[in-house]
């Protein structure tokens, strides 16, 4: 999906029907690009599975029978299918599964703890302190002093913690979430991207928000506002404000900001019922001697 040139046709107004247009690309669509970094793979959540769970580890792996767990110490690397998670020490617990017939112990919960590195696929990375990927809250998470998630050509970055709820189909970036992709950038407080399975089974990007102090940054404009959203089915995206939009001298001044994927036209609102009027400041481009 392209964002660049996704303003040819846009407009300036209070009234939706205003056709007060001008000229330029201001990237009220950026946002569509740049949450759909979040198409890395969630790797958190897919540490538990139909396949077999391998963990190996070079100081010790214990079996605590009474507090029903298993306990890996030292450059521990567990492993399922093409998902890898290294850490100075990973704890899985477990339910005793009964009888015989009620099969081996079921692990719930997996646990890494210090210089966790989850790898999914080739290159998709998430760097943390922690995390923790419980099964009965289907909810995986990380915290750490430095977060990222690792994709080619974009990075996410959060203070706080990296969620994501499998059952919901939903992963979060919480504390001054940062996306980047290339030259283009958005930050947020919280950042947020739901997933459903297409018809080929691949996870796929539904609906995104960003929500608390956003600003979306490309080489050329500066997007500020309060609340982001992105959903597939229409192809809209809405910035709300108090929104302000720069494009180096030029500066464009609203409520909210809407741009029609289908259409290609993107618009910048007024607010009629609390008088605040829509505005756009240009300076002519000056004569070239």
């Amino acid at each position: 999906m392209k964002i660049e040139n996704i303003n040819r046709n846009s407009r300036v107004g209070g009234n939706p029907n205003m056709d007060s247009r001008f000229h330029g690309s201001y990237s009220y669509g950026a946002i569509i690009g740049l949450l759909t970094l979040f198409f890395l793979t969630p790797a958190l959540a897919q540490t538990v599975g139909k396949e077999p769970l391998e963990i190996t580890a070079v100081g010790s792996l214990e079996w605590h029978r009474n507090d029903h767990k298993y306990v890996a110490i030292g450059n521990v690397v567990a492993k399922q299918g093409d998902t890898t998670i290294a850490a100075d020490k990973i704890t899985a617990d477990y339910r005793d599964g009964g009888t015989k017939k009620a099969g081996a112990p079921a692990i719930y919960q997996l646990t890494a703890e210090g210089n966790v590195v989850i790898t999914s696929g080739a290159d998709n990375k998430a760097y943390g302190d922690h995390a923790v990927y419980n099964l009965d809250e289907k909810m995986a998470a990380m915290t750490g002093t430095a977060l990222k998630l690792e994709a080619p050509g974009q990075t996410v970055t959060a203070r706080d913690r990296f969620e994501y709820w499998s059952g919901e189909g939903r992963l979060n970036a919480i504390g001054n979430a940062l996306a980047i992709k290339g030259d283009d950038s958005i930050a947020a407080d919280t950042i947020s991207a739901w997933f459903t399975d297409d018809a080929t089974g691949q996870r796929t990007m539904t609906r995104a928000e960003a929500d608390g102090n956003v600003t979306i940054a490309t080489p050329t404009e500066r997007a500020t506002g309060t609340h982001g959203t992105y959903a597939r089915d229409s192809e809209i995206a809405v910035l709300n404000g108090p929104v302000q939009i720069t494009r180096g001298p030029n500066i464009l001044n609203g409520t909210r900001a809407e741009v029609n994927l289908k259409t290609n036209i993107s618009t910048v609102f007024g607010d009629a019922k609390s008088g605040n009027r829509v505005k756009g400041t240009f300076y002519p481009e000056a004569k070239k001697k």
